[in-house]
């Protein structure tokens, strides 16, 4: 890390690496503080790097820029550390030659940590071989093969008799490749798309200064030099050292374990007080509290800044520890049940097999003495049943189920990612198909975050725009009305060009400089075209002021202004502040936030906007006053307008007298707080998506209960509901704000919450309270949240929505999936594909256990009733079965893509099984059908077809068999594609090639196998006749599958034994079925008892009275309490 070729700058990554590992004061000391860094780094803190830089002239060296006396190497004096014989240097990824900053990433490294090596296809080969079952089964093969050779090259053969003893060995171990090869293949698709994945969860973009201007680039980008903004909610990459900030708070538990909050300290102020320290020869405690490093995977809890980076990639602190650490993806709740479901199937199969050798061993046994075979030929006989029995083991064991929800998981992912979800999580891919309710953001979620300033209010004299009829028709109250309409009446409305002539000079540089100050977004290129980048709140008033004010660069308002403290915006207070200091002397704070707070916190307002003089005249704001911005703010949110407040107040010092000697944070802040000046409440349109009306009534149709949760007042937020859908007043919906909701008992909140619809002024906490009380009443609840206090109600939640563009980088590391267009359409499309990864397994399962049942039951039947203990269907057929069943099948219906149906129903039960009562009548149903018609053929074939006169009859009737079972599987499969009642199973079918191409694969192979397969399978070629008749039998499956579907599923429930049926069916479905699913439709268009709260409940009096509605029952009970309640009175 020290010796560095043809090295530019004074230091190496070894020397920045003893800032921070561990932090150390002694080598910022020594390295020159922030002016040695800065001159050693070759960069500039005010501009930072040039954005022509690439080759660099020149050199700077160490002794250059550090302190005076200080050793090159530390402890090492000035000779080069020799690394430690164990060490291993990390592999650095190399930039790109003759690129943009050549010689700073040929010396520090660029920003990215070595991709983890993947496994090779022949590790992946491996992995899938040591399958214990595979591994007796090649035992098996290699056995079969010697004594095949034996028999085919050592004993002697008849005239004309074919010497093929050999094939079936053989072909077992190509049945077993195959099996492998397949595998192998999937597995390493899987592995390619899950790379991608994680690699696309660290693809950001962060904000640097370069060539004196602030822009965004990808995180990849930084190089070290580069001077970087700090803002609240982010997620630092990289390693640097603090230049200059406001109360900048830094969360560093992930990255040292350190719990508490820390404050940040200007890199100059620590060198300073380091040097007095140097002077003065003794250290104060307090010293050792300064801190001005900024450390990777850290994360900003308060404030903004900017500091300069010192390490980047592997050399950087969260490079080093996360180089051994990539993110493996865990196994999800459906991969965990699935395979202890596999578990229990292998065991049954496994007992099966077990029964099925001990029979036929006992058969072989006791036909000894009769058998007149070779040695060799009884051992190829005793050799046929193992290996019967050990086939029939792989055909039980549903290897299959595991990579059928891998391919789903992976497929539905991938195809997530392309409308707009990063899944982050894996397991939430699938919960988010039983969420039950959505807790949903109102800015840029619900609405396009494309604001723009359409009405203002200049203190009470003047207003433009803001005159639309109100959407919100909430009844008020009785003695408002007409106070209400004298009010309005009184502020003068006037088109915008006449508002802002009105405005004078002074007024105009107050509004400039309050929107210029009290804002982080800066001006940048957006699609071609010269805007601002940052929150769109500050974009829409930054946007006012350049448009309308004849505002100058923000960049250059902010130089020309003194600012000498920022109070970030806090959820909590609703508003953030920034004071200036005057040219006279004197100190103003500028507070820009939620209109109604601020306008409480008032007690003056702007008399006269056109005022010339620089002392812009003020009037006591009274009561009548009050009322009439009241009612514009009401008016404003009622026409969906978001309102912010601008005031203002002048003190003498800074700080005042009452925050002398305290840390000048948002609580404290508050206590000054008081006695402000209103200038202005902007009205900010930010109009509803498109797509967000139609989003919601697939939620509701869907059974998910979508809630508003916005930090706008309840006007605002209770007329967007309204327009959107989600507010249902009429409904029995319940609007409220955050204060009166978080005062709310527990039992209140859980009376409350199932008919609460729009959550306004609300915060973090709120949301995390609400998140709570939902679970606790059994809901699956999907959160979405852009904020850095947002993240407990994300990790919270059963699925974290986090916001792509809006969100903090502290929001997306909590949260489980990222809406990269942050559109409340992309949470449908996610419950569609999360219902499709539930249903695709299901189906797959519906389809292996069918074949299961029937592929063990007809080789266990054949082989135990045969007279040489051989099965109808034999090892390489039956590994043939399984390779349909258990990957062919698994990617043709593991990859189906949800239908436009899937949001016709109720979401599942957390406790719901995973094999439903509809799933277990189609299994048994088919089942029967299949060992029906394979059992005819079978022993009784011979005689109906006519193939006991045939000289290869017992081989042309057993091709038929084999044939017509496979037959039947692929109609089956068409089937399995619908796990509901309804007929038509070919919906959607066109829309997955994957299905279509696959099945036509394993019909090209079937038609291949009995047309050449000859002696590796043991059958002939069949004629036309029996080609129909095979595929005419295995066609049965289709209208066997109608009659199956006719049939309730109810009846299956009623022949189960109880116990069963009370694991399978809740008693809400277990009562009445029909009645039940009728009133579906009509439940989804009510805001209904919370979804499984009914499920959970036991005991004879809810099954007694469920088939009337649980609704309709506690309604019927309420009335009576209350009748009751009054006959006493």
């Amino acid at each position: 890390m020290f010796a560095v070729s043809d090295n530019k700058f004074a230091y190496s990554p070894g020397h920045l690496s003893k800032l921070l590992n561990p932090k150390s004061l002694h080598a910022f000391y020594a390295l020159g503080g922030l002016a040695g860094l800065e001159k050693g780094l070759r960069t500039n803190r005010s501009t930072g790097l040039s954005v022509d830089e690439g080759v660099l002239d020149g050199s700077v060296a160490f002794e250059e820029v550090a302190a005076k006396g200080a050793p090159k190497y530390g402890e090492n004096g000035d000779t080069v550390p020799v690394p430690k014989p164990d060490h291993v240097a990390p592999v650095i990824p190399k930039a790109s030659e003759g690129g943009a900053f050549t010689d700073r990433t040929k010396a520090f490294g660029i920003n990215r940590l070595p991709e983890k090596k993947s496994k090779t296809i022949l590790e992946l080969a491996w992995i899938t071989y040591n399958d214990k079952v595979l591994i007796l089964l090649t035992v098996a093969a290699v056995v079969s093969l010697a004594l095949g050779l034996y028999q085919t090259f050592g004993v002697q053969h008849e005239e004309g008799e074919p010497k093929v003893e050999w094939v079936e060995g053989v072909a077992i171990m190509v049945a077993i490749i195959v099996v492998v090869v397949v595998g192998t293949v999937n597995d390493w698709q899987m592995e390619r798309q899950f790379n991608r994945l994680n690699q696309k969860h660290n693809d950001r973009t962060v904000k640097v200064i370069r060539s004196g201007k602030s822009v965004e680039i990808p995180v990849f980008d930084i190089v070290v030099g580069d001077v970087m903004h700090l803002f609240t909610g982010d997620l630092v990459p990289v390693d640097g050292v603090f230049i200059q900030g406001h109360a900048v708070k830094c969360d560093e538990s992930s990255a040292t374990g350190e719990s508490d909050l820390l404050k940040k300290t200007g890199a100059d102020e620590v060198y300073a007080a380091l040097e007095a320290v140097q002077k003065q020869g003794t250290a104060s405690e307090a010293i050792e509290k300064l801190d001005p490093f900024i450390i990777s995977g850290s994360k900003i809890n308060e404030g903004t800044g900017t500091f300069l980076v010192t390490a980047v990639g592997v050399n950087s602190s969260y490079g080093r520890i996360t180089m051994a650490m990539h993110t493996e993806q865990e196994d999800t709740p459906l991969q965990k049940k699935l395979s202890g479901l596999a578990d229990g199937i292998a065991k049954i199969g496994g007992g099966a097999a077990l029964l099925l050798f001990v029979v036929l061993f006992i058969k072989f046994c006791a036909g000894l003495p009769h058998n007149t075979d070779s040695p060799s030929g009884k051992g190829q006989t005793f050799l046929e049943l193992f290996i019967t029995s050990v086939t029939v083991v792989v055909v039980a064991v549903p290897e299959g189920l595991p990579l059928a929800v891998t391919l789903a998981l992976a497929f539905a992912t991938t195809r997530m990612m392309k409308d707009n979800n990063l899944v982050r999580v894996l397991k939430a891919c699938e919960t988010m198909g039983n969420a039950t309710t959505v807790c949903s953001d109102k800015t840029g979620t619900l609405t396009q975050n494309k604001m723009t300033v359409v009405a203002t209010t200049l203190g009470k004299s003047t207003s433009f725009g803001g005159t639309d009829a109100p959407l919100d028709d909430e009844p008020k109250p009785s003695d408002a009305p007409a106070v209400e309409k004298t009010v309005v009446e009184t502020v003068p409305n006037v088109p915008v060009a006449e508002f802002v002539a009105s405005i004078g000079s002074p007024l105009k540089r107050m509004l400039i400089q309050s929107n210029a100050v009290n804002s982080t977004a800066f001006e940048g290129d957006v699609d071609g075209e010269q805007s601002f980048v940052g929150s769109k709140t500050e974009v829409a008033l930054l946007t006012f002021c350049r448009d309308h004010l004849g505002a100058a660069p923000v960049q250059e308002e902010r130089s020309n202004a003194r600012v000498v403290q920022v109070i970030p915006f806090d959820s909590a207070n609703k508003y953030m502040a920034t004071v200036v200091e005057l040219p006279n002397g004197r100190f103003r704070a500028y507070v820009k936030g939620a209109s109604e707070i601020l306008l409480v916190k008032c007690t003056q307002v702007i008399a006269d906007p056109g005022a010339s003089s620089d002392d812009i005249p003020t009037t006591e704001l009274t009561d009548q006053d009050r009322e009439m911005l009241q009612q514009t703010i009401t008016s404003y949110a009622g026409q969906t307008l978001r309102t912010i407040g601008s005031s203002y107040r002048d003190f003498d010092s800074w700080p005042p007298p009452e925050l002398q000697g305290k840390e000048c944070n948002a609580a404290e802040f508050n206590t000054v707080h008081e006695n402000m000046t209103l200038v202005a409440i902007f009205g900010i349109k930010d109009p509803l998506r498109p797509t967000v009306k139609k989003a919601i009534e697939d939620c509701q149709r869907a059974g998910v209960f979508v809630r508003m949760v916005t930090g706008d007042n309840i006007l605002t937020g209770r007329a967007i509901a309204k327009e959107c859908g989600i507010y249902r007043p009429e409904e029995g919906g319940i609007a409220m704000e955050g204060p009166v909701f978080r005062r709310k008992s527990e039992q209140e909140l859980k009376e409350l919450v199932p008919k609460l619809q729009v959550l306004a002024r609300s915060s973090p906490e709120d949301k995390r309270i609400l998140v709570r009380t939902l679970k606790e009443l059994g809901e699956t609840v999907a959160v979405t949240g852009d904020g850095t206090n947002d993240a407990p109600a994300l990790k919270m939640a059963d699925i974290g929505f986090a916001m792509g563009i809006a969100g903090t980088e502290v929001a997306k590391e909590a949260a489980a999936i990222i809406l990269m267009d942050d559109n409340f359409a992309s949470i449908v499309k996610g419950i569609c594909w999360g219902r499709a990864v539930n249903d695709s397994v299901k189906k797959f399962l519906q389809f292996q256990l069918t074949v299961n049942i029937t592929a063990v039951v007809l080789t266990f039947v054949s082989a135990v009733a045969s007279s040489e203990e051989q099965s109808v269907l034999n090892a390489v057929q039956l590994l043939w079965v399984n390779l349909i069943m258990d990957t062919f099948a698994a990617l043709a219906l593991a990859t189906d893509p949800p239908s436009p149906s899937v949001l016709d129903r109720k979401p599942d039960r957390k406790s719901a099984p995973l094999i439903t009562l509809g799933m277990t009548k189609m299994i048994l149903g088919q089942a029967v059908c299949q060992l029906a018609i394979t059992f005819v053929l079978h022993f009784g074939g011979g005689k109906l077809l006519g193939y006991n006169d045939m000289v290869d009859g017992e081989r042309r009737l057993n091709s038929l068999v084999f044939n017509t079972f496979v037959w039947l599987q692929i109609f089956n499969e068409l089937n399995n594609r619908r796990l509901d009642n309804k007929l038509n199973i070919f919906e959607g079918i066109t829309r997955n090639t994957f299905f279509i191409v696959i099945n036509l694969i394993m019909i090209g192979g079937q038609v291949l196998i009995v047309f050449v397969g000859g002696e590796a399978f043991k059958i002939v070629r069949l004629d036309g006749k029996e080609w129909g008749l095979s595929i005419g039998l295995g066609a049965i499956s289709l209208p066997w599958g109608a009659v199956m579907r006719l049939v309730p599923d109810s009846w299956m429930g009623a022949i189960m034994p109880p116990m069963i049926r009370k694991r399978w069916t809740p008693e809400s479905e277990a009562t009445d079925p029909e009645a039940d699913q009728k009133s579906d439709d009509e439940s989804f268009r009510k805001p209904p008892v919370p979804l499984r709260t009914l499920t959970m409940i036991r005991g004879k009096r809810v099954r007694t009275h469920v088939h009337r509605g649980f609704r309709e029952y506690m309604h019927d009970q309420k009335l009576r309490v209350k009748e009751s309640m009054q006959l006493k009175q």
